[in-house]
């Protein structure tokens, strides 16, 4: 099994014992090839809930840029929503998963076709 492979398992995990749901896994396995070798770094591949910059580069690069949603307070309480899904007390949240939580939230799995 490849790294990237056991990191997708370790996400799948993730969405169904921390998030409560049963993942796409062609989806989360897109999500994942997409955020790059950004995944094999410790401190990229996360997201912290608590850090306004974090959070801004999360709608900006993520949302606004790849999704191609527009500005808006409904995009910042997307990304509380997804946070929240994952809990907040959880301190490593996978940026794979937290993407994949707001790719289904705005229902834009075609952007990943």
């Amino acid at each position: 099994m490849s790294k990237r492979d056991e990191l997708i398992a370790k996400y799948a995990t993730d969405l169904e014992e921390k998030c409560g749901l049963t993942p796409d896994m062609d989806l989360l396995t897109k999500v994942t090839v997409g955020l790059g070798p950004s995944i094999y770094n410790a401190d990229a591949s996360t997201v912290s809930g608590s850090d306004e910059k974090e959070l801004a580069t999360v709608k900006n690069n993520f949302l606004i840029n790849k999704l191609g949603l527009d500005n808006g307070a409904d995009l910042d309480k997307a990304i509380a929503e997804a946070i929240d899904t994952y809990g907040k007390s959880n301190r490593n949240k996978y940026r794979a998963v937290v993407y994949y939580l707001l790719v289904k939230h705005f229902k834009k799995e075609s952007v990943y076709n």
